[in-house]
C-alpha cells in the first residue's frame, strides 16, 4: 500500500514521477476505470468548503501533488513529498511511453478548436500516441449522452478530462465506472498547454517552484486566485499546530 500525506483532509500519495507514471501504466493493465486527480493548493482551499468535491478528491485512486504550494505544505507537517508531481508533466511523461505501445487516448475538454489542436500537436510531438478521439469542454448537459456514446464506443485506455475543477473532478467521478476506460485523469487547463495557446513557464521558473509567479506576471488577472495559496499555507499552519 503506497503511503499517504494528508493535507486538509486530502490524501496525497507520496510519490515521485516516475512512480507516478509506472502505477498509471499499471492501471492499464487492471479490469476497472482507475481516477487520478492533481490538486494544487487551490483545489484544496475549495475541497474545505465543498464536502462532495472533497469526498471525490478522498476517494480518488491516485492524488498527486500539484503546486509546490502541496510540497511546502507537506515539509511544514514534517511529513515531505518526495517531489511536485505537476498534471501537465505526469501526461506528457505518459504519452511518452504510450507513443511506443497500443495504448489509447481521448481528449475531452477545452474550447472548440483548441482541443483538435492539442491533439495534432501532441501527435507530432509524439510520433506513434494513439488520439483517438476528442470533443470540447463547452456542452450542455443535453449533449452528454452522445459524448458518452463517442467514448464508449471508442473505448479508449486512458480519458484526459479539461473541464476545470471541480467540475472535471465531478465528472470523472460520476461517469468512471460506466466507461470502457482504464484511467481518467482530470487536467485542467493542459490542452490549452498542448495547443501552445498558453505558453508554460521556463524550466528555471518550474524547476525553483515558481512557475506560478511566472503565470501571475503574464496573467496579472489571476492575482484573486493566487491569494488562495497564502491563505492555504495558514489553514495548514492553523491545522498542524492550533488544533
Amino acid at each position: 500500500m503506497r503511503k499517504k500525506v494528508n493535507i486538509l483532509g486530502i490524501p496525497f500519495d507520496s510519490i515521485t514521477m516516475e512512480e507516478t507514471v509506472d502505477c498509471i501504466f499499471d492501471f492499464f493493465k487492471g479490469d476497472s476505470c482507475k481516477s487520478v486527480y492533481t490538486p494544487n493548493p487551490e483545489m484544496v482551499m475549495t475541497a474545505t468548503k465543498d464536502p462532495d468535491f472533497a469526498q471525490v478528491l478522498q476517494e480518488g485512486d491516485l492524488v498527486i501533488p500539484d503546486g509546490i504550494g502541496i510540497i511546502i505544505a507537506s515539509r511544514l507537517r514534517k511529513n515531505p513529498l518526495p517531489e511536485r508531481v505537476a498534471g501537465y508533466d505526469t501526461v506528457q511523461n505518459l504519452f511518452q511511453k504510450m507513443k511506443d505501445t497500443s495504448y489509447t487516448v481521448y481528449f475531452l475538454g477545452a474550447a472548440p478548436g483548441v482541443v483538435e489542436k492539442a491533439a495534432k500537436r501532441m501527435k507530432h510531438q509524439y510520433p506513434g500516441l494513439k488520439i483517438i478521439g476528442s470533443h470540447h469542454g463547452y456542452f450542455q448537459e443535453k449533449e452528454e449522452i452522445a459524448i458518452l456514446n463517442d467514448i464508449q464506443e471508442k473505448s479508449p485506455d486512458l480519458l484526459l478530462v479539461g473541464l476545470g475543477f471541480p467540475r472535471q473532478e465531478k465528472w470523472i467521478a460520476k461517469y468512471k465506472n460506466d466507461l470502457p476506460v482504464k484511467v481518467c485523469i482530470g487536467v485542467g487547463g493542459s490542452f490549452d498547454g498542448m495547443s501552445g495557446k498558453v505558453k508554460r513557464a521556463p524550466v528555471f521558473f518550474q524547476q525553483i517552484g515558481l512557475e506560478w509567479f511566472y503565470r501571475f506576471l503574464h496573467q496579472p488577472s489571476r492575482w484573486r486566485r493566487m491569494l488562495q495559496l497564502p491563505k492555504f499555507l495558514w489553514y495548514v499552519l492553523r491545522d498542524t499546530y492550533i488544533k
